[in-house]
């Protein structure tokens, strides 16, 4: 033990000195913490030894000493149905550490959630319910998967968001405290989390929120992969959190000089926490990672692996289990655990009394609550939508915030807003007031802490965390805007929003080099192809201003996955459905679809010479590049490819009918990135894009140095025409 921290004891305490160290539940009168409840919390540590050690790998340390405050806050403070995990008046637990994933298993299994015995026994092998990670949808009373460090605290945010809009759309004249949808949002952090950079704008924004709903237990026990955190991690934490505007306390278990698990001075302060409403709150929990493993605790080595068998022995024996035997626990200790059962159901059926009267009440709020919670849309929303004059132009950008509007009066559900680019991503619900206190008003922006108009300032990465957040949390709908190119900063949580199969919203704009000026730092160029090559994940880049409204409608239609619409900053043209030849707008549901079919010179439909797929603002090209070949004799057929997704959904007669396998000459037109594209134009085909980065001018002129026209389109056509003889 270093000498500059507080000594503790190391040597293997027998079961009386445990029990006397542990604080008196006499400290707390409305605490219970009982010799039996001391062997729960011990039970948990041994079980969290043994699954790690069957499996070989995985994090005991954390799992043991959170042990105790883990169970306090699951059998004395959490309101939750282990009968009914998705009762809507239950309080909302994250684990932001999802190494520890015995942490949470352990509670589900003695709560009664359905885990058993051979499922902790089963620890991430394969089928199991217990991965190495939490994930949502695979394990019953997982909230949200939590992977990367980081991702868990700050949607944690977002559901503390959700929970606020939700009490204002259905309960908001209630006092703070007694709705039926006020409900406490816990998270369990550790340093890595408070290391990571999304936390540090999540939390920042949650204080400025001030977002009493949510609650933050800070495991600081200064050990990571790398053993003692000092090499990189010295902050004071609550000093940083203090600054956000944070509620703070510290409840330190080494500040005697002895390791006191002291039960009462958490309870209390996790009272205190619930208390404050006004503020986030955060208590830095000081412990000692694996204690009371006889040599490996307050080390490196119990972080990430198992103990080893004389280790988990010597364990056994300070707990008063035997050595010999694994994965048990005495019937009484799991009776007792389990009273949670009943005592969750006693506060459902209350609620749900309560929600009657409620119901009764306000009808028409129960009405939106049911669909919300079905995630259906009104019938007949979908005549809201805009529809734009042909032979007019707009960016792309512009007529997404003109279906935003239009739709927002019949969708309350819709919310959103950007990282601080409202007037360049158009994000902006018009007759909305702002997500923010009242306090936070300013001359431009009028705040109602149940607004809908979200501002998350220049924190692209808790935008998106925040964003899976609520939709996950409380099942509005929420988007956020930022550049396209800034999606980088988001891809971590679009990529848990895509595997948790979250219907978040992203509104990038400023989508290739027809941003012009900013130049290559702005101009997004394998964006595209890689936001692409994320699974689960739909990447829709409309052509023009109809089809902007036929990609939210599809968009918001679907609850199975993570949507991104790509917009321009330029004006596009309106294409003229009626004119010869061209296609129906509905078609963009579909992802691909016939834009402009081949006519021969009378006018009648032919089968293509040349099939010209586009996305976005190079629809347009290629529309010109079809008229162009039509005066050489040669029929082009212009394929609208908004979202490759939607498209590969769809059958194999349907994508034939649009992309024929006869015509083997084809060529793509994007500005972007050419990767994926030989896909779709085999081996005679021609693709031309941008593999190499933009440069600071005018659109126009760097669409014209870069080849990205209609003559470039005509040649690459003839060319793939001879290719394919």
């Amino acid at each position: 033990m270093p000498s500059r921290r507080v000594p503790l004891r190391r040597q293997i305490l027998s079961s009386q000195e445990r029990n006397h160290i542990v604080a008196p539940q006499t400290e707390v009168a409305e605490l219970s913490w009982t010799q039996t409840d001391e062997r729960a919390v011990d039970t948990i540590r041994v079980l969290a030894a043994d699954a790690v050690e069957k499996v070989g790998s995985g994090h005991p340390g954390t799992a043991m000493s959170l042990a105790p405050a883990a169970y306090l806050l699951f059998q004395k403070h959490m309101r939750h149905d282990p009968k009914d995990p998705d009762w809507a008046g239950r309080d909302r637990f994250v684990l932001s550490p999802g190494h520890t994933s015995l942490t949470l298993y352990l509670q589900l299994f003695l709560s009664g959630y359905g885990l058993e015995m051979e499922d902790i026994e089963a620890l991430r092998t394969w089928g199991a319910k217990t991965p190495g990670h939490p994930e949502y949808g695979h394990t019953t009373g997982v909230e949200i998967t939590t992977g990367p460090l980081g991702q868990g605290l700050a949607s944690a945010v977002g559901f503390a968001y959700g929970q606020r809009r939700l009490r204002g759309l259905l309960d908001p004249e209630t006092p703070a405290g007694e709705s039926l949808f006020d409900h406490t949002v816990w998270v369990i952090a550790s340093d890595g989390d408070l290391q990571e950079g999304v936390t540090s704008e999540a939390s920042s924004l949650a204080g400025h929120q001030e977002l009493g709903n949510l609650v933050v237990i800070y495991d600081d026990n200064k050990i990571s992969i790398e053993d003692d955190t000092d090499v990189a991690f010295t902050e004071d934490v609550l000093k940083r959190y203090e600054a956000y505007g944070w509620h703070t306390q510290r409840v330190d278990w080494t500040e005697s000089g002895e390791y006191v698990e002291d039960i009462a001075g958490l309870d209390a302060a996790l009272t205190a926490a619930k208390s404050e409403t006004s503020r986030p709150s955060i208590i830095s929990l000081r412990t000692v990672i694996g204690f009371p493993s006889p040599t490996k605790q307050n080390t490196g080595g119990i972080h990430g692996s198992k103990l080893g068998g004389e280790e988990l022995a010597g364990l056994k024996k300070v707990l008063n289990f035997d050595p010999e035997q694994s994965f048990v626990i005495e019937d009484e200790i799991l009776a007792h655990a389990r009273q949670v059962v009943d005592r969750g159901q006693a506060a459902h059926e209350a609620w749900n009394a309560s929600f009657e009267a409620w119901s009764a009440a306000n009808p028409e709020a129960k009405q939106l609550l049911e669909r919300i919670e079905k995630r259906e849309l009104p019938d007949g929303w979908e005549t809201s939508l805009p529809v734009f004059e042909a032979g007019s132009s707009i960016a792309t950008r512009s007529a997404s915030g003109k279906v935003i509007n239009a739709i927002a009066e019949v969708l309350p559900e819709l919310w959103g807003g950007s990282a601080d680019l409202a007037g360049s991503n158009n994000t902006t619900i018009e007759s909305a007031k702002s997500f923010i206190p009242a306090s936070r008003s300013t001359d431009k922006w009028s705040g109602d802490p149940y607004g809908r108009v979200l501002h998350f300032g220049i924190r692209e990465h808790a935008a998106a965390a925040i964003t899976n957040g609520i939709v996950l949390s409380s099942k509005t709908r929420a988007f956020n805007g930022t550049f396209l190119i800034f999606s980088d900063y988001q891809r971590p949580a679009i990529r848990l929003a895509a595997l948790m199969g979250v219907p978040s919203i992203f509104v990038w704009t400023h989508d290739s080099i027809g941003l012009g000026e900013d130049g290559p730092t702005h101009q997004p160029v394998e964006q595209l192809a890689s936001l692409r090559a994320i699974p689960n994940l739909d990447v829709v880049r409309p052509a023009d201003a109809n089809e902007v409204a036929w990609a939210w409608k599809t968009i918001l239609e679907n609850n199975e996955n993570p949507a991104g619409i790509v917009l321009t900053r330029q004006n596009l043209p309106v294409f003229d459905r009626n004119a010869a030849g061209f296609g129906d707008v509905s078609g963009v549901a579909k992802g691909g679809y016939t834009l402009a079919d081949a006519l021969d010179a009378d006018g009648n439909p032919v089968t293509p010479d040349v099939l010209l797929l586009a996305t976005g603002s190079e629809v347009e090209i290629a529309v010109e590049a079809r008229e162009a070949l039509a005066a050489d004799g040669v029929a082009a057929r212009v394929v609208s490819l908004p979202s490759v997704e939607w498209f590969n959904k769809q059958d194999a007669a349907y994508r034939e009918s649009v992309l024929p396998a006869v015509v083997k000459a084809r060529v793509s037109i994007e500005a972007g990135s050419t990767l994926g594209w030989r896909e779709f134009v085999g081996d005679a085909g021609r693709t031309i894009g941008l593999d190499h980065f933009g440069a600071s001018a005018d659109y126009k002129t760097l669409y014209r140095e870069f080849g990205l026209t209609s003559e470039a389109v005509v040649a690459a056509a003839k060319d793939s025409i001879a290719a394919s003889k």
